[in-house]
């Protein structure tokens, strides 16, 4: 750095800038290569272009001195600066003065080397942003800690971490536009919520000076959605970030992004067949239908099935397992299958976990997991047909919930008996457990049409298509202070 930092000094000694405004540039590196990608060896074009791109590799020899300069893409181009075209002043100060790292503009004619490589030879440069630090290597310096955690290096380098980048744009992108091609509009609700509740969740608490008012953020983008359906936005949406205070593993993030959608006069099966058009789209955008796992090959084009917690679990156990069945006997199951149970929970929680330890990371297909015991959403109605089970699923692919879904509970009178539950919770210790939220409730009064809601993890649906880990799919996750 020490070198790199007497060389800007020399730059502007010199009369050059080492941070212009700007510099002349007439096309793109992609835009040459693309035009005159097939030039034979030594062909000239007479075409004088000016291009900038990063160096990154240089080659000083005598009077003719090479680079290749990248564009944010990736993709390169030669600059042959020659003593003949450039002028003895232009090739001494690249080779003092041009490391590395650093974005460099060229002027020149569009020509193929004597290799056949495509050139710029080069008659003028310019400085256009020097580099302090040096380029990493990129098998000693990113290690995955340093691309996590400086991941400006990892795009500048490693292509893979370009096309993550480019992928999840291409999801975000297909999954909006189905829901628009379907009639949904997109809005937006508050991050700063005085109540917090949609999803059982610790929040962030944090503090409005303005109102002198504890504040959270919100975990959630169900409650607010829901009132803009009671105000008459029939199918409406929002993909945004969702902050909960806990842990951090490789598919949980403090902060992620979901796409949380309502349709009035929906239900569970129509929340179903949007959520498989979504991801299906989004298989077809990417080209991406098969998809390998440690745990065996993901057929996205195989039936997606449905799969009731209480049958799925008994098969998998061995013995009937109901609504009816004890606490106790559940315990014992757990015992049976080494899962680490808290002695204070019901039956109704033990199932929950059961499942989700024994029978989930075995669904590799897609498979809409139903009819859960109410406790697992207190938001979601009772089933229309089947006692003690409420109308949800969860869209389990690759042995992970991708997304959930419910027909949502729109009777005012048991929602508050719901949340007067969650907040008895809540007061007895449960971070997790929702607040009573009294404005919902009075939009509630106001009467919601009958409507199914969806939730889908954008982050884990990138994952799914990706095969990495939540740090590589959030491009600058939350990372401990180093």
């Amino acid at each position: 750095m020490r070198i790199r930092m007497d060389k800007r000094a020399e730059l502007i000694s010199r009369g050059r800038e080492a941070y212009p405004v700007g510099v002349p540039v007439t096309r793109s590196i992609q835009s040459v290569r693309e035009q005159y990608g097939d030039l034979e060896a030594g062909d000239e074009t007479g075409d004088v272009v000016g291009v900038v791109g990063r160096v990154v590799f240089v080659r000083n020899t005598g009077k003719l001195c090479f680079a290749s300069l990248q564009a944010g893409d990736g993709t390169r181009l030669q600059a042959m600066i020659s003593l003949a075209k450039a002028g003895q002043e232009n090739l001494d100060d690249w080779k003092a003065l041009v490391d590395l790292g650093d974005h460099v503009f060229v002027h020149g004619e569009v020509v193929s080397s004597r290799r056949g490589e495509l050139s710029v030879m080069v008659e003028d440069w310019s400085m256009a942003s020097k580099s302090l630090r040096p380029l990493p290597t990129l098998h000693k310096d990113l290690n995955e800690e340093t691309r996590v955690r400086q991941r400006y290096l990892d795009l500048m380098v490693r292509k893979e971490a370009q096309e993550t980048v480019l992928n999840r744009a291409k999801i975000m992108q297909t999954v909006r536009q189905v829901l628009v091609d379907q009639g949904y509009i997109e809005i937006e609700s508050p991050i700063l919520q005085l109540v917090h509740g949609g999803a059982t969740a610790r929040p962030f608490q944090t503090h409005l000076n303005a109102f002198d008012q504890d504040m959270t953020l919100r975990i959630a983008t169900e409650l607010y959605l829901k009132r803009a359906v009671v105000g008459g936005i029939d199918r409406v949406f929002e993909i945004g970030r969702i902050f909960r205070n806990e842990g951090v593993d490789s598919t949980h993030s403090p902060e992620f992004t979901t796409l949380e959608a309502y349709q009035a006069y929906g239900d569970q099966f129509t929340m179903a067949e949007l959520i498989q058009n979504i991801i299906m789209a989004c298989a077809d955008a990417l080209g991406v239908h098969q998809i390998e796992t440690d745990r065996g090959t993901i057929d996205l084009n195989a039936e997606w099935t449905w799969l009731g917690v209480y049958p799925g679990l008994s098969e998998a156990v061995g013995r009937e397992i109901t609504p009816e069945t004890t606490a106790e006997d559940l315990r014992g199951i757990a015992d049976q299958h080494d899962v680490s149970v808290d002695p204070s929970w019901d039956a109704e929680k033990l199932v929950i976990e059961l499942f989700g330890e024994i029978v989930e990371p075995t669904l590799i297909n897609p498979t809409f997991v139903c009819d859960y015991p109410p406790s697992a959403q207190p938001l979601a109605r009772p089933h229309r047909s089947k006692p003690d089970v409420i109308e949800a699923w969860d869209l389990i692919i690759g042995g992970m919930e991708r997304g959930t879904a419910f027909s949502e509970l729109i009777d005012p009178v048991i929602q508050r008996e719901r949340l007067t539950e969650q907040s008895r919770l809540a007061a007895g210790g449960d971070d997790e457990a929702m607040e009573l939220d009294e404005d919902f409730l009075r939009a509630l009064e106001h009467a919601a049409p009958p409507m199914g809601g969806l939730g889908l993890g954008i982050d884990r649906l990138i994952m799914l298509f990706t095969g990495l880990g939540i740090r590589e799919t959030i491009l600058f996750p939350l990372m401990k202070p180093e």
